[in-house]
């Protein structure tokens, strides 16, 4: 269903941050137009509310033991087809954006927004639109025209299988790398796990190496074919 004036738009949250949740509510719960049918902190609590609502507003990265954000976005965009996805992250880079709108999101928005930005990235996602900010839109346009400039200029390299794979890594090094995954920096894996950069960084190079990886460009291709079920 798309937002009209005459019945409001009603939406659900997911977000493992409740403080952060809290403030969301309250902010839609102001808004006449909008009716918040429920928030949760785990994807598993979705299946009873989510036949109710137009739109799900959703972090994109949930907590190391919880769903990884894209392939829950992917799956619920097939199983739910009707519903309009709204990410609300603090991840918000141009890999991330782009992997969540090509795997069914239909808006991204940065944890940072004001909140008259949210209400309006609420209400276009829910007339059927995607909404994007200006800057991200240049952002993703251009990386829209250097993939297609690559692909004029050069054979799409062949994605060769992994060495190994991500599950024999040491638990430490695995951690890390999932987090790497998710769209999370060196910085920011230190900060979650309480440890140095240094030794994150020391990590991050283990795991790439063990699994054949030489750049971050390839790491940007490894996460956007796990995305897409490659």
């Amino acid at each position: 269903m798309n937002f009209s004036r005459s019945q409001p738009l009603r939406i659900i949250i997911l977000d493992d941050q409740q403080i952060f949740m809290r403030g969301v509510n309250t902010l839609l719960q102001h808004e006449f137009d909008i009716q918040l049918m429920g928030s949760v902190n785990d994807s598993a609590d979705l299946d009873t509310l989510i036949n109710d609502a137009d739109i799900l507003l959703m972090d994109f990265a949930l907590s190391p033991y919880k769903k990884n954000g894209i392939n829950l976005i992917n799956e619920l965009h097939h199983r739910y087809p009707d519903l309009h996805i709204l990410v609300m992250s603090s991840f918000y880079s141009v890999s991330n954006v782009s992997m969540a709108l090509r795997s069914g999101a239909r808006g991204f928005i940065n944890k940072q927004a004001s909140e008259a930005e949210l209400i309006n990235a609420v209400k276009v996602v829910g007339s059927g639109n995607v909404y994007l900010d200006l800057e991200m839109a240049v952002l993703l346009a251009q990386l829209h025209q250097d993939e297609v400039q690559a692909t004029l200029e050069h054979e799409p390299p062949k994605q060769e299988a992994l060495p190994v794979s991500l599950n024999s890594l040491s638990p430490k090094v695995q951690e890390v790398m999932n987090c790497l995954l998710e769209g999370m920096t060196v910085k920011d894996i230190a900060q979650k796990y309480g440890r140095s950069i240094k030794t994150i960084s020391g990590q991050k190079q283990t795991g790439m190496r063990k699994l054949g990886l030489k750049t971050d460009n390839e790491l940007y291709l490894l996460r956007h074919n796990l995305s897409n079920g490659a």
